[in-house]
């Protein structure tokens, strides 16, 4: 069972990390500004969607790619925006850095 406590002070770690905490606070003010978070949603979607067509075709497609940039452009403009997403990919850097260190350590159950 410690592997489950460790599991849950791992979680509680995250919350209390200043990555989440930024992260967590961009998000809540970006949620206030109800005409920022429609862009940021819009952004979010066309990048999914764009994303999504280059897996199944294996390849990008331009104009999709093209509107994900201006999206992104243009909101980069925001200051809030801005704090938003540095926050966002900081978090992203922990998260995926935790699941590097788990999964190097089960690598050799998955040959």
């Amino acid at each position: 069972m410690k592997v489950y406590d460790l599991a849950n002070e791992l979680a509680q770690e995250i919350k209390q990390s200043e990555e989440y905490v930024t992260y967590k606070t961009a998000k809540e003010a970006i949620n206030l500004n109800l005409e920022l978070k429609n862009k940021i949603d819009e952004f979010e979607k066309a990048r999914y969607d764009a994303q999504l067509i280059a897996l199944q075709t294996g390849k990008d497609d331009d104009s999709k790619m093209k509107h994900v940039q201006e999206l992104y452009g243009e909101l980069i403009q925001n200051e809030e925006a801005s704090k938003y997403f540095d926050a966002e990919i900081r978090f992203n850097v922990l998260i995926a850095d935790v699941n590097k260190i788990i999964g190097e350590t089960v690598q050799d159950l998955l040959k």
